[in-house]
């Protein structure tokens, strides 16, 4: 007999004694298990043999392939959504231009979308009701309008994995699902491999009016029909396998994985959960709605220009998009329809002149890169989007027309000592003769007083519009604002090309950091300090232009205080100190002004006490 055939008989005879027909739920456990082999291994061979295993049992004895989806997890461990609609839709609004219908459209359903998941998840199950539908999205509008930018700044602003996909990949490859299925993959490696993370996502498909058929059965038709299909599972809820056979590195793994245990893993991940938003131009659209409401006698007959397309788009109905060669089931797994409008010359202009603009912010940290500060002139920037409007494709004509005016500088400026560039529009009209008026005489006064004339400008109009919001990252905290933060917040915008917010949380990082040595004081000598507001101003005003020497103050503060506290505290007992900003401007002062005033006022308790 084996010794392992001696160990499961010897199992099976105490599973007699415990009783026959055992429900399921008493099966024992993996560590119950080791701990019974153990004590038996120890009454035969001594104490020296212990079993320590890697397997992993789960449900049955007998189970050959471990499941790890994570279609039963909650969204509570890694996400909490609680965002409402009003407040995700004033966050797009601080970016994107225009598009007031498509904002608080994608607002809402995103917001409902995840908030239903959290409910949902709070009850005894998270399935989708028989019949029901997820609140995926259709976005219609013209390229260059904002779309993808839309759905990234909300995947960015709730914490989602998120990635894009092109349904035209689809088409000519002519796959039947392979490509479709590897956009959920693409999410668990945006996700870190997280699967829990990955599977409350969002999948964003650009393009998507190109899968449509135009009712023939012939050519590439028949492949658009079959990614309408391969995409229908997916859109409402189905497994997604997370190894394919055309990956070696994820045979290697499953190869070692079964080495190892003696099982095949399978690793899946349900898209019930995962939001896809799916876009498209639609052109021609138009026309079929149109004829639709001609027949319907409303009398429509004028022939379209691009902006009555638009205005068609907003009597689209499903039967619309079934003619243009969408199949049925497939329109209707996408139930919210968004529509985005063409930029005008104005809203290019706009987007140039937002704050928060990513044209220009990348544009002017190509040019920090090499220590260069770079300012535009409202005139440049109108210039700038009239050429841009002119080219018709959007906001994405901004790029180009930005880089054809700046690259000759980027090119030359960086082999000069020359630190500031102001883009005036005479620079966007003749980039080449202003380069070269301005290599003939780089040290201008009159350049250097424009060019600090504007950051002043600027800097008022970042107060302006801070003046009275108190920042987001503060309310949280209870961080009170005053002029001196607000100021301090708008240098960081202008120096760092980032946004308030972003900003308002580097001040609030440099004043968590001086409320830790409150505690730290605390735990070197069991006396409490609490630094006023006006001597946290006092010690980032002094760290503003170098706060890597915010620690440097700090802990020379400290030192001094922890001196001259302790002795207060022997002779008086006090042991609560407030830190005024008169201890940040002279340290020494302030605490031998302490120390004689704490020493007086003992020594009149003191002589009281005597003439009683």
């Amino acid at each position: 007999m084996t010794k392992e055939k001696e160990i499961l008989d010897t199992l099976k005879d105490k599973e007699k004694e415990d009783g026959p027909d055992q429900p399921e739920s008493s099966f024992p456990s993996q560590k119950d298990l080791e701990k019974e082999i153990s004590e038996y291994l120890a009454k035969k061979y001594g104490g020296k043999v212990k079993v320590v295993s890697h397997m992993n049992f789960s449900g049955s004895p007998d189970q050959e392939e471990s499941d790890h989806s994570v279609s039963g997890t909650t969204p509570s461990s890694t996400h909490n959504f609680n965002i409402n609609p009003e407040e995700l839709e004033e966050y797009l609004h601080r970016y994107v231009i225009k598009q007031d219908e498509a904002k608080a459209i994608l607002a809402t359903k995103v917001c409902t979308h995840f908030r239903r998941i959290s409910y949902m998840s709070r009850r005894s199950s998270d399935r989708l009701p028989v019949g029901g539908i997820k609140n995926n999205i259709l976005l219609m509008g013209p390229t260059g309008v904002g779309k993808t930018y839309l759905v990234k700044l909300i995947a960015a602003k709730l914490g989602v994995p998120f990635v894009k996909g092109d349904a035209t990949k689809f088409s000519e490859t002519g796959y039947v699902g392979g490509d479709v299925e590897d956009l959920v993959r693409d999410l668990v490696k945006e996700a870190g491999g997280d699967i829990e993370k990955a599977q409350y996502g969002i999948i964003y498909i650009d393009e998507i009016d190109k899968i449509a058929s135009s009712g023939s059965f012939q050519g590439p038709d028949v492949s658009r029909a079959g990614v309408q299909r391969a995409l229908l599972k997916p859109l409402e809820e189905t497994e997604v396998d997370l190894k394919v056979a055309h990956d070696p590195i994820a045979q290697l793994e499953a190869i070692e994985q079964f080495r190892k245990t003696g099982k095949r893993e399978k690793r899946t991940i349900n898209t019930k959960h995962i939001l896809f938003i799916v876009s498209g131009a639609f052109n021609g659209l138009s026309d079929i709605i149109k004829k639709r409401l001609s027949r319907q006698g409303i009398g429509f007959g004028a022939d379209l220009d691009l902006a009555d397309q638009e205005e068609w788009l907003k009597h689209v109905k499903p039967q619309d998009l079934v003619e243009y060669g969408f199949e049925n089931e497939f329109i209707g797994r996408l139930p919210v329809i968004a529509r985005l409008h063409s930029l005008e010359e104005e809203d290019l202009f706009q987007i140039l002149k937002n704050p928060n603009s990513n044209v220009i912010i990348s544009k002017k940290q190509d040019f920090r890169a090499y220590g260069i500060d770079l300012r535009f002139e409202d005139d440049a920037l109108r210039l700038l989007a009239h050429q841009a409007y002119q080219e018709g494709t959007g906001a994405r004509a901004l790029v180009s027309v930005l880089e054809r005016a700046l690259l000759p500088f980027e090119k030359r400026l960086p082999s000069t000592d020359i630190d500031f560039l102001v883009v005036t529009r005479e620079l966007v009209q003749d980039p080449a003769g202003e380069l070269e008026r301005l290599m003939a005489d780089p040290g201008a006064r009159e350049r250097r007083e424009h060019y600090e004339a504007i950051l002043h400008h600027e800097m008022d109009l970042l107060l302006r519009s801070l003046k009275g919001v108190e920042p987001a990252p503060w309310r949280a905290e209870g961080i009170k604002s005053n002029d001196f933060r607000l100021r301090l917040v708008a240098q960081q915008c202008l120096k760092e090309d980032i946004s308030p917010d972003e900003a308002a949380a580097n001040v609030l990082f440099w004043i968590n950091q001086i409320r830790s040595y409150e505690d730290s004081f605390f735990n070197r000598c069991e006396i409490d300090i609490v630094f006023e507001d006006e001597a946290i101003d006092r010690l980032l005003e002094r760290c503003q232009d170098d706060p890597a020497d915010l620690y440097t103050q700090c802990e020379r503060l400290t030192s001094i205080l922890e001196y001259g506290l302790s002795l207060i505290r022997e002779k008086t007992g006090q042991n609560s100190f407030s830190i005024p900003a008169e201890a940040v401007n002279n340290t020494e002062l302030f605490i031998n002004r302490l120390i004689r005033q704490s020493y007086d006022s003992a020594g009149i308790e003191l002589a009281g006490k005597e003439e009683e």
